[in-house]
This record gives C-alpha cells, sequence and structure tokens, in this order.
C-alpha cells in the first residue's frame, strides 16, 4: 500500500461511465491501492498494456470495454483512454498536496522509453517514436500515440513519452506503459511538506 496522509489525502478514487454509440466503457480506479486489476477490452494486447499501468503505479484498476471491433480497435483504445484519464483527473480533486511532476527512463529488453508527466491541470502531449512495423498486437502503432494524446486530454496533464530506440515493438510499447504508470504513482503521491497545498506558484491547477 502506498504510503499516505489520511488527513491530506482522503481516499482517492472515481468510478467513471461513457457509453456512445461505438463503446461502452467503465473505469474504477483507486489511486492509492496495491496494483490489483481486473481489465476486459475485447482487445488482448491494450489488456497487457493497461496491466502495466496498474502493475506498475501501484493503482488497483477495473475497465471494463465493448466496442465496434468488427470496425476496427480504434474507438475502444481511444474511449478507453478518455475514461481512463477522466479517472485520474476526478480522483485527484483539486490535487492539493500532490508531488505533480514526475519522468522516468524505462528499459524492455533491447529498448527504452522515456515518460514525463505534469499534473498542472493543462492538458498537452507530445509523442515521439519510431516503430518497425505497422501494429503491435493486433493495434495498430499510430495508436499508441494516439492513447497518450487522449489521456492527456482528460487527466489534464501535460504528457511527453519517447521511444529512444529499440529492436522490438511490443519491447517498446510497453516500456512506454510501464513509464507512464510510474510517472503517475510518482507525480500523484502526497508530499506531506506542503501541508496539503495546491503545489503551483499561482495557487491553483
Amino acid at each position: 500500500m502506498k504510503s499516505t496522509n489520511a488527513f491530506l489525502n482522503p481516499k482517492r478514487t472515481a468510478q467513471i461511465r461513457r457509453e456512445t454509440r461505438e463503446t461502452q466503457v467503465s473505469v474504477d480506479l483507486l489511486i492509492d491501492g496495491r496494483g490489483v486489476y481486473d481489465i476486459h477490452t475485447g482487445v488482448g494486447f491494450l489488456d497487457h498494456m493497461l496491466t502495466q499501468i496498474a502493475v506498475h503505479g501501484l493503482f488497483d484498476l477495473s475497465i471494463q470495454a465493448s466496442g465496434d471491433l468488427q470496425v476496427d480497435c480504434h474507438h475502444t483504445v481511444e474511449d478507453v483512454a478518455l475514461v481512463l484519464g477522466e479517472a485520474f483527473h476526478q480522483s485527484l480533486g483539486d490535487r492539493k498536496g500532490i508531488i505533480r511532476m514526475s519522468s522516468i527512463s524505462i528499459p524492455m529488453d533491447d529498448s527504452l522509453a522515456f515518460v514525463a508527466i505534469d499534473l498542472s491541470g493543462r492538458p498537452y502531449c507530445v509523442f515521439q517514436g519510431d516503430w518497425l512495423g505497422t501494429t503491435v498486437g493486433t493495434i495498430p502503432v499510430s495508436l499508441i500515440g494516439h492513447f497518450f494524446e487522449s489521456f492527456a486530454s482528460q487527466a489534464k496533464c501535460n504528457l511527453h513519452a519517447q521511444i529512444l530506440y529499440g529492436k522490438d515493438d511490443h519491447h517498446k510499447a510497453e516500456a512506454l506503459f510501464k513509464g507512464l504508470g510510474r510517472a503517475l504513482d510518482s507525480a500523484t503521491q502526497i508530499d506531506p511538506r506542503r501541508a496539503g497545498a495546491i503545489p503551483s506558484s499561482k495557487g491553483l491547477v
């Protein structure tokens, strides 16, 4: 269990539901968890990547999704990212006392990825990376960057993710998602020195 201050940090959790003509997505998130997960999106590789966020971020995370996979996986990947981002946004509330910014480099065998995040309340994403193939699992590689962009838009965070190098697209993607989990874990931690203050010179995020 993550170390938290109960006075500064009430239970940080969110339950988000999104239903459209293309997808139905539900996300239950507990930030101060143990890495317990229950993830079923109908897209096996997406499930594998989301599991990395939960396990390496120590978030308790349930994601259930169904989408128009008879078309392709685009809407499912996009909407899961949107709802997961919204869950982080809601569970952080006014973001008082959080560390807010974090960055990490993650190796995965031949591959190395870098992820930096600022839970600033301002959405922006920069994604850089080259792929060897056109798909990873059953997901077009273009959707990996789109996942990060969609997540950042609803999490209201600055998110920079970069594939530095690698020989295997699976390893590149996995390093990115592990990095996202670890960066989120660090950035969402409570810093007791802030005594519950909002971590911004403006006085709000």
